[in-house]
């Protein structure tokens, strides 16, 4: 069980850094001589590679190990970036997610063969044909001793780390010696097993950076405390002798600590020597001093701050937690309600301190949930990129809002959506280069990912500066597959929401890569499925905006209660504005037509009673519940309306799948069971 923990927990990561390594590809195809970026590329690589083996992923490591050293020779110098270096690279992320995916693929065959050959290739005639001029400057000459304190935590077994892999890959850097301190191994009966107790001293030579022994320890990094500190240089530039004589003598044991302070006391500082020669005042020293010290305590306050403010957590966790909570939120609705009913002052108190806990913990529930939908947006530069060599096309994505929140199970529901809609902008929406300039247009056209909160809502919206959507063209495909007459009136709206329709499309010939309307009624109903709704909006010539507004949460939403006869429904406060009266007058008023005036204006109702098919007598005044859909003022009539509700969301299952109109079910505090009303889906079935 502890070994699947620790598999899933580096499947987690490896996606994380499969995600970044990818990003910083594509950054380095762009920037091909940024050395930031060439060091980042290799440690995502070194962390897959050294993550995956711990972990019993041998194939992937493996075929990782050629990758690394082909961006450590980049690294030192020796080898240069190139178009096909990116290419291949960006191929390889797609093998490791297949081998993260099944550890049992290997690399004989397919891509993963050709990749390797690649490699192998660069690394083998890369020192002479691609070494940068300005580059390859390290020698044997440069050798440096570090002092390496590797100092585990006590857990660092727990996690799965094998110290002694990482000994020996130290080992491989130069010449070493490793110096254990096992003076806090604490006596049999006291020793636990799965702790760590011993810390390690490594005195390493070697022509490596400091860089490359950081690299070393980069996937245990959070799980150990590391202290490299440059010992001795052999290049003739040290620059601190004093010091290093003076730490070399106390940890042989010549001189205590001390002493050796006593000793650096009698020298002056540098300050010291700066005053008494004038330079500067004293004044000047005391500020640049109290400014070291102010970024110094900024700094540790910055790393301890960053250090408690992540945590990795199981979504499954979190999933059950939510469960608690919505039990908790029905369970204190039962005691609110018991509480009211017998009136006590005691017993109203309590249920009064519960609820508003209750409600603290469920806020603070759902927002450990939310994740910046940036992590989504940050995958489509790929998809992009490579759709853009595919077609010919020259693209720019731009995001917008990448730090806007929402649930994790609707972002992670939105993924096959998005990637649908966006490869169908490029394929349909986006011209080719040649046809941008004949009409006017810059050859790169731009495709604009969005995400901003509206409400209680996040608006997502995909912009291309495109061709558009025909309405003539549309209207035209839809009478010849019969879903219009031919005499049918239609707005130039309505013309391109026909494809939503199942089926449709206008393309001449339907690609590989997508067909505006090909599949658009499946994004449709995957939107509704997370209760959001989808809208089009197209100019000819100028492009489409397809717009996607969905809820923050799916688990617990606020919502008012009503009831009609002895059923209770739920209707979501976010489409609630007002609560009115329906009198015999007012329905007089109307002869016969569903609607009524609210302060001037017209407003339509439907009766939830006849909707339903629920019988008993009708109230001689009855309440309407008025609803903002889509813009548009809409009234839902009802018995009584109760009061608000913390609806915790129950799925109706599959046998329900059918019931129009309804969205969910909720329990009230008596056990009884309250359907939640999905007002958009009512509205347009009706419009």
């Amino acid at each position: 069980m502890s070994a699947d923990i620790h598999k899933q927990a580096f499947v987690t990561e490896a996606g994380e850094l499969l995600e970044e390594l990818e990003h910083s590809l594509m950054e380095l195809e762009n920037t091909p001589d940024d050395s930031d970026l060439v060091a980042k590329v290799f440690r995502a690589m070194h962390t897959i590679k050294g993550s995956g083996s711990m972990f019993g992923f041998d194939n992937l490591a493996a075929f990782v190990h050629g990758i690394e050293t082909a961006y450590d020779l980049v690294r030192e110098g020796k080898l240069a970036v190139t178009q096909e270096m990116i290419e291949n690279s960006l191929k390889a992320c797609d093998v490791i997610k297949e081998m993260v995916a099944d550890e049992t693929i290997d690399s004989s065959g397919g891509d993963a063969a050709a990749i390797k050959d690649f490699f192998s290739a660069l690394r083998s005639g890369g020192d002479a044909a691609d070494k940068p001029a300005e580059k390859a400057k390290e020698s044997k000459s440069s050798l440096t001793t570090f002092r390496v304190q590797f100092k585990p935590h006590e857990d660092i077994f727990t996690r799965g780390v094998n110290v002694q892999l990482l000994l020996n890959e130290m080992a491989e850097l130069g010449e070493c010696k490793v110096i254990a301190h096992s003076e806090n191994i604490p006596y049999l009966d006291e020793l636990e097993s799965e702790k760590c107790y011993v810390n390690w001293d490594i005195i390493l030579t070697t022509d490596k950076g400091e860089n490359a022994i950081r690299d070393v320890f980069i996937f245990v990094e959070d799980d150990c405390d590391i202290t490299i500190t440059p010992v001795a240089f052999y290049d003739g530039e040290s620059s601190d002798e004093h010091e290093r004589i003076g730490e070399i003598l106390v940890e042989k044991g010549d001189i205590s600590r001390i002493e050796l302070e006593a000793i650096l006391a009698e020298k002056k500082r540098l300050g010291e020597i700066l005053v008494e020669k004038g330079v500067v005042p004293p004044s000047a020293i005391a500020a640049a001093l109290e400014e070291q010290k102010h970024i110094k305590e900024i700094k540790a306050k910055k790393i301890e701050a960053e250090g408690m403010t992540s945590i990795r957590v199981q979504s499954d966790k979190l999933d059950f937690l939510v469960d608690l909570v919505g039990e908790l939120v029905t369970v204190q609705a039962r005691l609110s309600q018991t509480a009211a009913r017998k009136n006590e002052p005691e017993l109203l108190k309590i249920a009064e301190d519960v609820e508003r806990l209750v409600w603290d913990l469920r806020d603070n529930t759902m927002s450990i949930r939310m994740l910046p939908i940036g992590s989504t947006f940050s995958k489509f530069n790929r998809l992009v990129r490579d759709l853009s060599h595919t077609l010919g096309k020259k693209i720019d994505l731009v995001t917008e809002g990448a730090e806007t929140e929402l649930d994790k199970t609707v972002i992670e529901k939105l993924n096959d959506p998005l990637v649908h809609l966006i490869r169908n902008s490029i394929d349909h929406g986006l011209e080719m280069p040649e046809e941008r300039k004949a009409a006017g247009k810059k050859e790169t056209g731009t495709i604009t990912l969005s995400a901003r909160h509206s409400g209680d809502s996040v608006l997502i919206q995909i912009t291309d500066d495109g061709r558009g959507i025909d309405p003539e063209k549309v209207r035209k495909k839809a009478v010849e597959k019969g879903l219009i007459a031919e005499t049918a009136e239609l707005t130039p709206k309505e013309a391109c929401e026909l494809i939503l329709a199942p089926g449709f499309s206008t393309a001449e010939a339907v690609s590989n890569i997508s067909g505006r309307g090909v599949g658009m009624d499946v994004v449709k109903k995957n939107i509704e499925a997370l209760k959001g709704t989808l809208d089009i909006s197209s100019e000819k010539g100028s492009g489409t905006v397809i717009s996607l507004k969905l809820p923050l949460t799916l688990a617990i939403i606020d919502g008012l209660l009503i009831r009609v006869a002895d059923q209770f429904f739920i209707i979501p406060l976010a489409v609630v504005e007002e609560c009115i009266e329906l009198t015999p007058k007012d329905i007089a008023n109307s002869h016969g037509r569903s609607i009524i005036q609210v302060r001037g204006d017209i407003v339509p109702y439907i009766k939830l009673r006849e909707l339903f098919g629920i019988r008993g007598d009708v109230p001689e005044i009855q309440q309407i519940v008025v609803t903002e859909i889509d813009g548009r003022r809409v009234g839902f009539v009802t018995d009584a309306v109760i009061g608000d509700h913390q609806t915790v969301i129950k799925s109706l299952g599959k046998i329900f799948k059918e019931v129009h109109g309804v969205s969910g079910a909720s329990i009230l505090g008596d056990g009884s069971v309250a359907l939640i009303i999905d007002a958009v889906k009512i509205y347009h079935g009706i419009e």
